[in-house]
Order: C-alpha cells, then structure tokens, then sequence
C-alpha cells in the first residue's frame, strides 16, 4: 500500500461517517456565545451578494404559467440548446457537445456532484470489494457525501501550497486508480482559488480513461477569475480529439450570475453517461422548473452582468492586495472568490478565528474545517482561514482594514 492509499484507508474512516455537522455548524459551536469585538462583519459562507440579473423578474413573469407543469427530467430543448452553445462559445468546442445526450439540467451543481458518484458506481459496475472515490483536501463537503452515498472509500489527497493546491496526480498508484469510480476535482478550487491547466486536465483525463472512472469536474466558479478564463476540463477533452468519454463538467448560475436561489444548473459532456443518468434521474430526482430553465437560457446568453460581476469581484481583490499583501505577502489567487490565508504566524486557523471575532467582530471560517486530518493527525487547512468577499465592495473594504491592523497589532 503506498502512502497516499495508506492516508486515503485511513480518511475514509473519518469521511465514511459523514461528519455530525457542517462547517459552518461547527463554527458556530466554536463561537457559542462569544461576544463580537466590533459591530459584526460575515466572511464565511459563499453567498453571492451582487445584483441580480435586471432580466431575471421580466423572464420569469413570462414564463410563471409553466408552474403548473411538471417539466421534463431532461430539460427542454431550449435549455441544452443553450448550455451547448454557451460551452462552444466559452471554450470553443466547435459545436461537438451533443445537445440531446451530453446535457442535462440539474438542481444547482450540488445535486449532481451529490449524486454524480452514486451513478457511476452502478454505470461501471467493477467488480472490487470497495469502490474508490478521490477527493481534494479541503474540498466541497459534499463531495464527501458523494462517496458515502456510492458506499464508497473516501480517498482524500492533500491539495497545499507544495501540488499547486491542487490533487498530485503523480502520486496516485495504479492499484487505487484500478477501483476507483469518481475523481472530484475543482477548478477554481474552493477553498484555494487555483486553476487547473489544460495539461493538468488532459492527464487527469488520460488516467480516468485508462483506469475506467468518471471525472466530475467542479467549474461553478470557472467565471470568476482575474484575467485569464480558467481552461475546462471540456475545452481539455476537445483539444485531446477523442470525445468526451469519461468527462462530465458541472456548473450552474449561482457564482456566475448570483442566482443560488434559483437552483439550476447543468452536468455536461460524456452522452453514454448521461442518457443512462437521466434515467435514474427520472426516478429518483426532482425536474428543474421550466421558469428557472427560461432564466437560465437567457443569462447564458448574455455576458454583460457576468463581466460587472467579475469587476466587482477583482475590485474587492485589489484591496485585500493592497491592504494585506504587506503583511502577508501575495493573496490575490487566479480564480473564485476567497482568501486563504496563512495566519500561522498568528497561530492555528481556529485559534485566529477565535479571536477575529472576539477582538475585531470579523467572522471567518477556520480552514481545518474544510478539510479532514491524515493519519498523523495533521491538516491541511491548520495554517488557513477561509474569507469570502461576497459582501459589498464598502463593507468589504471595512472589513480587509479591520484584518490588516488585526495582524499588524498582533504581529
């Protein structure tokens, strides 16, 4: 057993007993009563606060009859229509992605990274005694529940500062790749911010075609970025000129156009793979409403309120530039909307949030929460804390100046 499997069969202990809360449960635990040492500011959940779309009343209101209708598990027409052509114009597929079997309406991300393992189980059938599910560490929590979902062993590979924050891939033993059925992998990664390169991609996809698994790649923050669009995994595959076997993208509006509330989003890529999932799906899934469908036909065709968005977003980066990287060098990361931060020199992540609140009434999540231990007992978020810039571009600020002195008067 190598000891990247030796860490994974000892995570799954931790991860297959999903844990008895979320994160943000546990930090409220870890906060209990405690008193805020200034008027309270909220960086932890990544809860988009920017406008809305000024068309997403107007569509709906066109469309509010369809309530009344149950609508197609396998979304209408229009709608995959208009994910293919969106994902042709983001990524240039040049019209490869096939709108009738590689597309699928989904319940915002979550229900298909949710669910994306459970299917890939029963799609491979492998004949191992326990199933493999790899994992980034930190990672989306529910990429956690995937696995336990599938039955499967959580195998959680360490994504620091030393692989790019992302899952080394070199490291990965052919024994594990043989049962494994799902890798998750994000990008932009949540909670790091880093991006995945088309070569990091095609080699991700090259292992999951000679070892027979399903990639569920997690692209909802592939629109929030600094300059440079973040390559796809979808964009990957095209460039490799073999299909999309093996490959799925998942995104939705909920980053992209501030709509989390509404629900909707889409798996894309392999047809095989999809045209069996929609199945299951028509049994066990709840339908994407025709009205959120609608929405979503018009935001992915326009780009206007995506690119105010991503201005606003960078604004809020080039203060927390401006404002921490003295102290703490570079933060600023290629894509999504976090800081995460190193505030070792400060103490544990836990211990730092603790006192953001007490002292500086700043709410931060610690990153030991959005990530499990190894078998050593270390984690690979002790050193971070997680802060969302979600809030407006004033409070945001108010917030980034609250931090700095925080760490200078304490450094």
């Amino acid at each position: 057993m190598t000891s990247n499997e030796a860490a994974g069969a000892h995570s799954q202990a931790k991860v297959q007993a999903l844990p008895d809360a979320n994160p943000f449960q546990r930090l409220a635990a870890l906060l209990g009563d405690t008193r805020p040492g200034a008027d309270p500011i909220i960086l932890t959940i990544g809860e988009p606060q920017h406008a809305l779309p000024l068309f997403t009343a107007e569509v709906l209101m066109e469309n509010l009859g369809d309530f009344r209708r149950y609508p197609p598990i396998e979304g209408t027409p229009v709608f995959r229509a208009a994910i293919a052509s969106w994902l042709d114009r983001r990524y240039g597929l040049g019209n490869t992605i096939d709108k009738d079997r590689g597309v699928l309406p989904l319940n915002g991300s979550r229900e298909g990274l949710s669910f994306g393992a459970l299917a890939a189980r029963d799609q491979l059938a492998k004949d191992v005694a326990r199933p493999a599910v790899i994992l980034p560490n930190p990672f989306y929590q529910t990429y956690a529940a995937a696995a336990h979902i599938a039955g499967a062993e959580a195998v959680l590979l360490d994504s620091d500062a030393a692989t790019g924050f992302l899952p080394d891939l070199d490291s990965l033993s052919p024994e594990l790749l043989d049962r494994t059925i799902a890798f998750y992998v994000a990008s932009p990664a949540n909670p790091q911010g880093a991006v995945a390169s088309l070569a990091y991609w095609q080699q991700l996809i090259g292992l999951a075609r000679k070892h027979a698994f399903f990639i569920f790649a997690d692209e909802c923050y592939s629109e929030i970025y600094r300059e440079t669009p973040p390559p796809g995994v979808l964009e990957a595959a095209h460039a490799m000129g073999e299909g999309y076997g093996r490959v799925i993208a998942l995104n939705s509006l909920s980053k992209r156009s501030n709509l989390a509330g509404l629900r909707c989003g889409f798996a894309a890529g392999d047809p095989d793979f999809l045209s069996r999932w929609v199945k299951f799906r028509g049994l066990a899934a709840p339908q994407v409403p025709m009205p959120a469908q609608a929405v979503a036909v018009r935001a992915y065709a326009d780009e206007a309120h995506v690119i105010e968005n991503r201005r606003l977003y960078n604004e809020k980066y080039a203060i927390a530039e401006a404002l921490l990287a003295p102290i703490l060098g570079p933060v600023t990361p290629e894509g999504g909307f976090f800081l995460w931060l190193d505030v070792s020199r400060w103490g544990s992540g836990i211990a730092v949030t603790q006192r953001l609140w007490s002292e500086a009434g700043l709410k931060v999540i610690p990153g030991a929460y959005l990530a499990m231990s190894g078998p050593d007992g270390s984690n690979p978020g002790d050193r971070y804390i997680r802060i969302s810039l979600c809030a407006p571009v004033g409070l945001t600020r108010e917030a980034l100046e609250r931090l700095a002195k925080w760490l200078g008067d304490n450094a």
